[in-house]
């Protein structure tokens, strides 16, 4: 299992990025 932690502050593309991996299939955990 592959695990990718996103950091980072507003405006960086965390969202951005989340959502391109959870289109590919990756599980999202947002908190």
């Amino acid at each position: 299992m592959l695990l990718i932690g996103l950091t980072g502050g507003i405006g960086s593309g965390k969202s951005t990025v989340s959502e391109a991996l959870a289109r590919r299939g990756a599980v999202v955990i947002d908190a």
